[in-house]
């Protein structure tokens, strides 16, 4: 896929980024977090926004630690901050340890296998070269189990190679009463006292806003730095994406008439109709639109908010502007599906579904407008 610039003219909507709301909300926790560090989240190209985007921009608000999920996305941001330090979240891939020596990267090693693979490259090189390691209590996704860690902190010194950093990830911290957490916490709490001197880290966005308790030295908060909500008990921080979509027709649908695929929603009066130049390609849910039985989504329309209706198609969506005066729109105007007030929380939650979603979806067919951390949008 091009990475050039679409032309405004040629888009289907317009979407903005701003660097200043996520170099303040990256600021901001930080400052909730001391004396943790703040780490900086950047994988899945910067949570849609772009990684070189969002990464210059967290490293220069004070981020010097990075987490990416793949060494793909780690040796991109390696190129744009040579002085970062970068874990490489999703292991150690077979024949990759060349790239982490040649980088300076750190892969976060979730298994034996993986330990033992590292400790014979390091062997093999002459180089004891530093590495993090995951331990899981509770998710059931990567890390060694509690058992295996014991017998990696009774066997340290014969490990091979030192331990930048130590870490789990809470499977249930968008909900602060659910049971798994504290159980998490202890678990984690008696694991990272069997490493002593290892900084320790266990908080994502979720729990970076919670109890400090589990800070340990190190948060990695994503979701919340991009102006996402991770726990229903917390405001979101400042928004980063504002999403305007093209009116490319206004049409006058009679009462009785469907409108979109399967009929699904019918008009109950003459209505007037603005359809969207944009759809599920373009990263909108296709649950956030509406039909007979449901509501969806809204988008703001001349300063007003107004309901989408129908399903959402590859490339359209449609929005009942009735209640709007006869000229309060015209073809070519922009209508907000993100800003205004209607928040990443609003559309995921109208799509049974979640900000991250939503947020690492937006496609590539809109005019992307960044905002430079300098400036305020």
């Amino acid at each position: 896929m091009s990475s050039d610039p679409l032309p405004l003219a040629e888009a289907g909507g317009l979407l903005t980024l701003d660097l200043s709301a996520l170099a303040a909300n990256y600021q901001e926790l930080a400052r909730r977090v001391a004396p943790a560090v703040c780490a900086a989240v950047v994988k899945g190209d910067g949570y849609g926004i772009g990684l070189a985007a969002a990464a210059t921009t967290l490293w220069q608000a004070g981020a010097r630690s990075f987490f990416v999920a793949l060494l793909s996305e780690a040796r991109r941001l390696h190129a744009l901050l040579p002085d970062a330090e970068i874990f490489v979240l999703n292991g150690l891939f077979p024949d990759t340890e060349a790239a982490y020596q040649e980088n300076g990267l750190l892969p976060v090693l979730g298994s034996t296998d993986e330990i033992a693979r590292w400790r014979d490259f390091c062997d093999c090189i002459g180089q004891a070269l530093p590495a993090a390691i995951h331990v899981d209590t509770g998710m059931n996704r990567l890390g060694l189990t509690p058992a295996e860690a014991v017998n990696v902190a009774e066997g340290r010194d014969e490990l091979g190679f030192p331990l930048a950093l130590l870490m789990s990830h809470l499977a249930c911290a968008d909900e602060p009463d659910h049971p798994l957490n504290a159980r998490q916490l202890e678990d984690f709490r008696a694991i990272a006292a069997l490493f002593p001197g290892v900084r320790a880290s266990l908080s994502n966005s979720a729990g970076a806003l919670g109890d400090p308790a589990y800070h340990f030295d190190l948060v990695r908060p994503g979701i919340a730095v991009y102006g996402g909500r991770p726990r229903a008990d917390v405001a979101p921080l400042r928004p980063v994406v504002r999403l305007e979509l093209r009116i490319a027709r206004i049409r006058h649908v009679h009462e009785g008439e469907t409108v979109g695929y399967g009929g699904a929603h019918t008009a109950i009066r003459p209505s007037r109709v603005a359809i969207l130049s944009a759809g599920y390609a373009d990263g909108i849910p296709r649950l956030a639109g509406a039909s007979d039985l449901r509501p969806g989504a809204e988008a703001v329309v001349a300063g007003h908010r107004c309901p989408l209706i129908g399903r959402i198609s590859m490339d359209l969506l449609a929005v009942d502007i009735t209640e709007l005066p006869e000229d309060a729109v015209q073809l070519g105007d922009f209508a907000t599906l993100l800003g205004d007030g209607l928040t990443l929380d609003n559309l995921a939650r109208h799509s049974q579904t979640i900000d991250y979603e939503i947020l690492t979806s937006l496609g590539r067919r809109y005019h992307r407008r960044t905002v430079p951390a300098t400036q305020e949008i």
